[in-house]
């Protein structure tokens, strides 16, 4: 089983180094962090906080951050009730966050956290693979993949299928069939939490401002508001840097700012 986590991303042995040749950086960072940006999002529960976190690093492909805070957040299965006051994450949530990860940041990037992260399991002891979390046949994938699109979208994605040029349909149907068949439909995260963390992903790449919006509605759709949403790139504003979250918030005020004043 897993040992016992740091409390702190900034008591985790990678931090621990930097604590005495960049005391001032990383007292200025832990406030910020801990305080500021804490108290910014803090209707953000503990689990989700964690699971943000670490798709942020994923999205600005920091294997050094992704150790340092999987160090600082992992538990076992079975420890999860003791640790609903801190952020936490599971096993199977890291590895799934991990799989699809993958559709948004690429395999060339996805493949060395994957790697890092079978590495952090074994020196705490977790037993790999973990239990398959695949809930469909190959068969089912394109039909189940655009059930989870049209959950997510509506309609648009039915429209957006019959108006796409014919020499790129291939690329639709895989993002039926692969991206959300094979992945949308895994156990370990629910449907909405997939959407939130996928849209994680593309604020933190950057330079996919078409895609952040469509997701950013998609959020929307599923019932997570503007507040949410704020508060949400407010906590990942420490890994990914104001550019990116300005970004992300001037496609939210896009699609918010005039319906919510009307």
């Amino acid at each position: 089983m897993p040992q016992n986590s740091p409390n702190s991303l900034f008591d985790t042995q990678d931090f621990h180094a930097l604590t005495q040749s960049d005391p001032e950086f990383i007292a200025n960072m832990r406030y910020f962090v801990e305080s500021e940006v804490a108290q910014a999002s803090s209707h953000i529960d503990s689990p989700t906080r964690a699971k943000i976190s670490l798709a942020a690093t994923l999205g600005a492909q920091s294997t050094s951050l992704f150790s340092a805070l999987l160090d600082s957040m992992l538990i076992a299965e079975s420890s999860q009730k003791d640790a609903q006051n801190t952020p936490h994450i599971t096993p199977i949530e890291t590895k799934e966050i991990i799989y699809q990860a993958t559709h948004y940041i690429g395999l060339a990037k996805s493949l060395e956290f994957l790697k890092l992260c079978n590495v952090i399991f074994k020196a705490k002891g977790i037993k790999l693979p973990l239990e398959s979390q695949g809930k469909i046949t190959r068969q089912e994938r394109q039909e189940k993949g655009l059930e989870s699109q049209r959950a997510i979208f509506g309609e648009a994605i039915d429209k957006g299928n019959a108006t796409v040029p014919k020499d790129v349909q291939h690329i639709r149907r895989f993002l039926s069939a692969n991206c959300f068949g094979d992945y949308y439909t895994r156990g370990g995260l629910d449907l909405e939490m997939r959407e939130l963390l996928t849209l994680v992903f593309l604020v933190s790449l950057g330079g996919a401002d078409s895609q952040v919006k469509s997701h950013i509605q998609g959020n929307l759709n599923m019932g997570k508001t503007r507040a949410f949403l704020i508060e949400t790139f407010s906590a990942i504003l420490p890994f990914i840097g104001y550019p990116r979250t300005l970004n992300a918030l001037s496609a939210l005020d896009s699609l918010t700012l005039n319906k919510e004043a009307n």
